[in-house]
């Protein structure tokens, strides 16, 4: 990554000029059976697990990684041992070999690899949330607008049988009115070991690390090692359990229902199961309204992970439950399932159902578009409404009151 970097508002308003500069770059045109070359940028944790997934998918090659900090390089040759390596990502995007790139840096520095990597003319594996803030959804999806290139969404839920079983169920009309959906998302771990809080290597040092292009803009401070590894505890970097959990089931959710923006969201909580300097809230409550006389509940804590996650559709002519994770109280083991229960008062006919659509491979699906050039299962689109969501939400809980989405869009995240 460049150590050019330029402020947050500069760089937003100059994001537009930057989508006239798309499509410059010729693309090879690939055909039914060509192999496609792969280049990601951020290479840690998460974007190993990607780089395994890619490594896995037939006619697909790693080729080149870009990263701020030297030891992803050794980590990622373990299982790609002949790939290029780069310390800045316009050097990779520069490479003409490379047809698509796999984005998955910290989540503030997203929007920026996400027009960076379209500019360059390169197809684009984009990791959830698709943006830090609202104003950088905004100009990430316009971005995408002006261009002809594959945008996939990191959001795997999207891919589940278990949505392409619920949307059908929907279509038949056995789910009937629906005004709510419960969801939640549970987690748990041992006393004194917050979630996500991960050691910090003792290479991680201001020598070894570019902060300056870490911070992508944000007001200088000195290097802080635990900011750098645990990033996802602090505001000015991550949008917390909402923009790392929350986000799949709302992608899901928003799928399925075909559900627009929140006209208004509320959030309650605070930092509850473990007092480790953590910014964002580990016990969650969301409330999303939505304009045709429909609510959506999410909830989630880091202090018991029973229940796992799900969602519950509730309708009048009947409810789709979708568990995955939960603990069965009977047998003890893991369950996964996506039912439909009938409403006898309005279907009294009506039986039980069982989904059983496999799920597709997200990289897969990608990587097949790349080809085909049709649009991958999570498009820009519901990147952005997700993304949306899971801000209105953050917001709320910042200014501690409900929010419409004409009042969360005329808040200066920065300034929180």
């Amino acid at each position: 990554m460049s150590d050019n970097f330029i402020p947050r508002r500069d760089f937003l308003k100059q994001a537009a000029i930057g989508t006239a500069a798309m499509m410059v770059y010729p693309s090879r045109v690939l055909g039914a059976n060509d192999r496609v070359r792969v280049g990601m940028i951020g290479v840690g944790g998460r974007g190993q697990e990607l780089l395994r997934q890619v490594l896995k998918v037939p006619n697909a090659e790693l080729v080149a990684i870009a990263d701020i900090y030297p030891r992803r390089f050794d980590e990622a040759k373990k299982y790609a041992p002949n790939i290029r390596t780069y310390s800045d990502h316009k050097q990779l995007l520069d490479q003409k070999d490379i047809d698509a790139v796999l984005v998955a840096s910290p989540l503030h520095i997203h929007a920026r690899h996400f027009q960076d990597t379209l500019a360059a003319g390169k197809d684009l594996y984009s990791e959830k949330t698709m943006t830090w803030s609202i104003p950088e959804a905004e100009q990430c999806a316009n971005a995408a607008k002006n261009s002809d290139r594959v945008v996939q969404i990191g959001l795997q839920h999207v891919s589940d049988g278990s949505l392409a079983d619920t949307r059908q169920w929907i279509k038949d009309g056995i789910v009937g009115k629906i005004t709510m959906v419960e969801s939640w998302m549970s987690r748990n771990t041992p006393h004194g070991k917050g979630q996500w809080v991960r050691p910090v290597p003792s290479d991680v040092t201001a020598q070894n690390v570019n902060w300056q292009a870490f911070l992508n803009g944000r007001p200088n401070q000195p290097f802080d090692a635990n900011k750098f590894i645990n990033w996802r505890l602090f505001w000015e970097f991550s949008g917390g359990n909402i923009t790392e959990n929350m986000v799949h089931q709302m992608s899901w959710i928003m799928t399925a229902l075909d559900l627009p923006i929140p006209s208004a969201a509320s959030m309650s909580g605070g930092v509850f199961s473990e007092k480790d300097g953590r910014e964002v809230p580990d016990t969650i409550i969301v409330t999303l309204e939505f304009p045709q006389d429909f609510v959506l509940t999410w909830q989630s804590t880091f202090s018991n992970s029973h229940y796992g996650l799900g969602e519950r559709i509730l309708g009048s002519d009947g409810t789709v439950e979708h568990v995955a994770g939960e603990q069965n109280m009977v047998s003890g083991k893991s369950e996964s399932a996506i039912r439909y229960f009938p409403e006898k008062v309005n279907r009294k006919d009506g039986t039980a159902l069982v989904g059983n659509t496999p799920d597709q491979d997200h990289m897969a699906n990608f990587i097949d578009c790349v080809r085909s050039r049709k649009t991958p299962n999570a498009s820009v689109d519901i990147g952005y409404r997700s993304a949306i969501a899971a801000h209105m939400a953050n917001l709320a809980y910042r200014k501690k009151q409900r929010l419409t989405w004409d009042e969360a869009k005329s808040i200066n995240q920065e300034s929180l």
